[in-house]
């Protein structure tokens, strides 16, 4: 209903500026104290949800009520990007499409009502970790691009709508709506099959980790079922419902029964629902698509090396910082924490395959130039600190795959992981443990020199980004032992942390953080505008670094 209300009232309209003032009441009608009571509703949609509020949170913790206040306000607020695309004639690109899809489709927000409904409330100790994040997630995008291929002709002929992943698609790869709707059909059913991946493998360690009771496992799979359960049965629905092009003549295959069944449709785990038999009407398997089998047969192997050439659009073009453009045949400057100072070149005692860099490496790397690249305006010392941990954040990401994944030992990389967080204190960031390793010496003297004059939030919020980037290095090991090539959207998330993006901006700030409040910061503008330039330097690098990787590295 307030899906529909807000299109009637605002988007039919285009009116943005009375959206908003709707959409900021709506907050006022979620209070996580219920004694507080709300305001006198002045429309449905009000009086629905201080209603729904006040009968679904009485039954759960506050835990649960801050995360399903997140997403409801996500649902609510949200709608304003809806309009401002329509207003302003856009589409988004994928990558913005499925972020901003989870918070406007309210996908999460139904996550959040499967733990009231299945009285599976997820253990607060494990409600933010990564294995819950993605089933989440998976689930979220499963559910809106199903929404999508239904909902296309209804949503773009008579809405006017914009934000559909069909047209998203469309646009964005200059194809037929057809070859659009199989590739939407196609990555929901990656989707799924992340779902399927993270429940059977993650879970278990998850639970392990965290030293989870029984009813705590319990829970968590009982919410892991309510979702496949709300996959199945949405996925009913969306073939029955009057809302969505279910008559013979609105595209969909004629059948034994009279029903249409479109010519897409995902597989995968929680979707056989969907076809089971229902009084009056006969169903079908889907058919795949020419797409998704070639990606199941293709094997995993390097292909021929493709020939180097300009990368267009490379470069949006910023000065570099003068201090890191050596006179002609000077060498780069040394920095600190980068040298045989901090032991990088030494092979660790008994460590395999620790000999990864050398000194000639380490200078022809020239990390210094791509730290005054990326921080044109830098100082002196701030360049050196810049330099100094792009070079350990390089030196873990070789590192770790020749340490740990060619001998395969994941467990000693999450022991190794795990100590780390031990030389970035937040209270004296000088009292750290003994280091063992050269990585372990140079995160001492980094953290010292870099945390000594930052904020107490500051703090957090750096660690918390080299935190990201070395436990997603584990990631990565996980896809190598398993010989596994990541689901796209899974890829794009994670890439951002394997790459250190966010300790990466954390040091552009290094200078504004007196000047930029944390939450101008957070807020959803600058986000988009943080994660376009995040995708655009981790595509950028896969580009350039495939033959390395793929073709040497493996």
């Amino acid at each position: 209903f307030f899906d529909d209300h807000f299109l009637e009232l605002y988007k039919r309209t285009q009116d943005r500026v009375a959206g908003k003032k709707h959409l900021d009441r709506l907050p006022d009608f979620m209070p996580m104290d219920l004694a507080a009571g709300t305001p006198e509703p002045r429309n449905p949609v009000e009086a629905g949800l201080a209603d729904l509020w006040a009968r679904a949170v009485p039954a759960m913790s506050l835990q649960w009520r801050a995360r399903f206040a997140e997403s409801t306000r996500n649902l609510l607020n949200e709608s304003l990007w809806e309009l401002s695309n329509i207003n302003a004639g856009r589409i988004a690109n994928p990558l913005e499409y499925i972020e901003m899809r989870r918070k406007v489709g309210g996908a999460p927000w139904s996550a959040g009502l499967i733990e009231f409904a299945a009285r599976a409330e997820v253990p607060a100790a494990v409600a933010g970790a990564r294995p819950l994040r993605v089933l989440r997630d998976a689930f979220s995008d499963a559910v809106h691009l199903r929404n999508d291929l239904f909902s296309y002709e209804r949503e773009i002929l008579d809405e006017g709508e914009l934000s559909n992943g069909v047209l998203v698609l469309e646009h964005f790869l200059g194809c037929s709506t057809q070859e659009a709707a199989e590739a939407v059909n196609d990555l929901l059913t990656s989707r799924l099959q992340q779902f399927e991946h993270t429940a059977l493998t993650e879970l278990g360690p998850l639970f392990a980790e965290h030293g989870l009771d029984a009813a705590g496992c319990a829970a968590v799979m009982a919410y892991t079922k309510g979702l496949q359960d709300w996959q199945s049965g949405g996925h009913e629905w969306h073939m029955v419902s009057s809302r969505y092009m279910n008559d013979a003549t609105a595209g969909g295959r004629e059948v034994s029964g009279g029903s249409p069944v479109l010519p897409y449709g995902p597989a995968g785990l929680g979707t056989s629902a969907a076809l089971l038999s229902v009084p009056g009407r006969v169903t079908v398997p889907f058919p795949t698509t020419a797409r998704a089998e070639a990606a199941r047969a293709r094997p995993l192997q390097p292909r021929a090396a493709p020939a180097r050439r300009p990368v267009p659009g490379a470069g949006p073009g910023h000065a570099v910082h003068p201090a890191a453009q050596p006179a002609p045949g000077r060498r780069p400057p040394q920095r600190r924490g980068l040298g045989p100072a901090h032991g990088h070149p030494r092979t660790a005692a008994g460590v395999p395959f620790s000999h990864v860099w050398d000194e000639a490496r380490i200078i022809d790397y020239d990390l210094p130039l791509c730290a005054a690249g990326i921080h044109p305006d830098a100082s002196p010392e701030q360049l050196d600190i810049s330099s100094a941990w792009l070079a350990w954040g390089t030196y873990g990401d070789d590192y770790y795959p020749v340490v740990y994944g060619r001998t395969r030992d994941l467990a000693g990389a999450r022991a190794a992981t795990a100590r780390l967080s031990a030389f970035m204190p937040l209270e004296d960031p000088a009292a750290t443990p003994p280091p063992t390793t050269a990585f372990e010496r140079s995160l001492a003297d980094l953290w010292r020199r870099t945390a000594t004059p930052m904020s107490a939030r500051a703090r957090r919020t750096f660690r918390t980004a080299v935190e990201d980037m070395a436990t997603s290095w584990l990631w990565e090991l996980d896809n190598q032992a398993a010989n596994r090539v990541p689901d796209p959207v899974d890829y794009m998330e994670m890439r951002r942390r394997t790459f250190g993006s966010d300790l990466t901006a954390g040091l552009c700030r290094l200078a504004h953080e007196d000047r930029i409040p944390p939450e101008v910061y957070e807020s959803g503008p600058m986000r988009s505008l943080a994660n376009a330039a995040m995708d655009y330097a981790c595509l950028l690098n896969d580009v350039f670094s495939y033959q390395k990787e793929i073709e040497y590295e493996g």
